[in-house]
């Protein structure tokens, strides 16, 4: 885990014992909930790797996911320049609104772009990622996708290859929109097989990162 924060350096004084902590999504950027921690709730999450808040409600420490299993992993850590707000960053296992919603923000648009796509376009991946995982051990007769990871990573990458083989056709001789098409399908088995490998876009993207960073 990634983390900038001593828990000395804390400021727990202004909130009655409680800092407010935002969660963002560490793959897509996106803020995806607010919530509160006193020390106990930031220490146990440190030590499970889960995020646990301080209902103040409730008045108890919760950690999120504990009733719906939609758990929030944390990966990173750190606080602002006055050590009175924590960045939570997580890796969503499932909708982190108690709503179904990928976020608590409805409606959050990400004006920021690259290309033609905002950095919310490309987080769907990430989206899409999490719908995958839920597909993975249902009823094979449910979806495509169940079946798919019911007949194993053999199978899985055969249909990898198949469709990066009609990626190049569509390469060299297809139009814009078969092109388009075809990476689609291709990235979307791609997804598939890394999951059904118990891997993930994250490992891509660590790779790439340390690709970059060398």
């Amino acid at each position: 885990m990634n983390t900038t924060v001593s828990l000395t350096q804390i400021d727990f004084s202004k909130n009655n014992g409680l800092v407010p902590a935002i969660v963002q999504d560490i793959n897509t950027k996106e803020v995806v909930m607010q919530g509160w921690m006193n020390h106990e709730a930031l220490q146990k999450s440190i030590d499970t790797r889960l995020v646990t808040f301080f209902s103040r409600s409730k008045q108890r420490l919760w950690t999120k996911g504990e009733s719906s299993g939609n758990y929030l992993r944390l990966e990173s850590l750190s606080t602002d320049c006055d050590h009175d707000a924590l960045l939570i960053g997580v890796i969503p296992e499932g909708p982190a609104c108690h709503t179904g919603s990928r976020s608590c923000f409805v409606g959050e648009e990400t004006t920021i772009v690259s290309g033609n796509a905002s950095y919310t376009d490309l987080g769907f991946l990430a989206r899409l990622e999490g719908v995958l995982k839920q597909r993975r051990g249902s009823n094979p007769d449910s979806s495509y996708t169940a079946r798919l990871f019911s007949e194993g990573p053999k199978r899985i990458a055969k249909k990898v290859g198949e469709e990066a083989a009609e990626v190049l056709l569509e390469a060299e001789n297809g139009s814009t929109s078969r092109l388009i098409e075809e990476s689609a399908d291709l990235l979307y088995h791609l997804e598939v097989l890394l999951l059904s490998r118990g891997l993930g876009l994250e490992d891509l993207v660590s790779e790439l990162k340390r690709r970059h960073e060398s």
